[in-house]
Parts: structure tokens; sequence; C-alpha cells
């Protein structure tokens, strides 16, 4: 087991694939923050409390990974946590394959099967989900997904707070804007320049 003791934020669905991860890491996770106490608990974590709950004993805790799917939660729970100095650690699958030319920011989970190829670049707070493929020189921003299955070809931009959904292909030298959702199966041959969603 790891010699530092981790807590997460966020306990249902995609907390469960990220503790995953962390066990086959051989991290000690320990407790977790959410809402509520949570009804099920898969891996037997204690909870902490509501991280919002103005009682909230935040000189207890201080090395956390996220658990969060939604962006904006996501995004709003990773500034809470710097704003108060806390650690928020990088989590990546030890069966993703990672360029050692790749760079791969704070607070970003990187699942299994996940590929990323050389010189690609993936922001701070994202999540590059199960299996999906992250091309030479591609670059992500800060809070965006990529979910299971999708496609990022050479040279692909991905702007901030974006979602490109399942087995979605993004062709090489495309940029995406900020803000945009891209629907599962998603086929995108054009750049993308505003916010929007694009399904097809």
């Amino acid at each position: 087991m790891s010699d530092k003791l981790y807590n997460i934020m966020g306990y249902s669905g995609h907390s469960y694939v990220v503790l995953d991860a962390c066990q086959h890491l051989q991290w000690d996770v320990t407790g977790y923050c959410s809402d509520s106490k949570a009804q099920e608990n898969p891996f037997d974590l204690n909870y902490l409390g509501n991280e919002k709950d103005t009682d909230f004993d935040w000189n207890t805790v201080d090395d956390f990974i996220l658990g969060i799917g939604d962006n904006a939660i996501r995004k709003e729970v990773f500034e809470v946590l710097k704003s108060k100095g806390k650690s928020v650690h990088t989590v990546v699958h030890p069966n993703a394959v990672i360029s050692s030319s790749a760079s791969i920011e704070e607070a970003t989970f990187v699942a299994a099967g996940v590929v990323v190829n050389p010189m690609a670049k993936v922001g701070k707070n994202c999540i590059v989900n199960t299996g999906a493929i992250v091309e030479h020189e591609c670059e992500i921003g800060d809070s965006s997904h990529i979910a299971p299955g999708a496609v990022l070809l050479g040279n692909v931009k991905v702007g901030k707070n974006c979602f490109i959904g399942a087995r979605a292909v993004i062709r090489e030298n495309t940029t995406i804007a900020d803000n945009v959702i891209i629907g599962a199966g998603s086929v995108v041959l054009k750049d993308v320049t505003a916010v929007s969603t694009w399904v097809g």
C-alpha cells in the first residue's frame, strides 16, 4: 500500500472507476466526501462529511483525488480544494499507455486502456476515460471529459470544459472551442468554433 492516505471527492458511478484504478496503483484511499452518506459502500470507505458544510473540518484532510464525472461539479470542487491549499492528485491507471513525451496535469484521471501518444497535452482536472485514444500532439483543455472509446486523431485541440462523447471520432487538425459537447458516436470533420452541442 501507499505511504499516503488519500480521500476521494464523490462516491458513486465514476468514482468507482477511479477507486479501482487506485487499487491497481496500491494507493490507500480511506475516506470520501459527499452530499450525504452513501447507501452502498463497496470500497469500505469512511464518510468524512459534506465539504460544503460550514462545520466541515478541513484540518483533518489534505490529499484528495476526484471521483466526480460531471464537468461543472468537478471543476467547482477542484477550485474549492485548491482554495483550501489541498493537494489534488492525478490518477493514471497502470494499464494506460502514456508516451514519455506526453504531459498530464494536476487532478486529471486517466482510465484503463487509454493511449496518450507523443507530445499530447492533457490539462488540469480532466477525465480521459476507458479506452480513449489521444493521438500525437493533441491538446485537451482544463476540466474536459473524453468519454470511453473516443478517438482524437493527430493534432486535435479540445478547449476547456468540453465533453467528447463515447466513441466519438475527431478528425486530425480539428479545433473544438471551449464548452462544447460532442455526442456519443459523432464524427467531427471540421472545427467547432462556438459553444454548442454536436450530435451525428
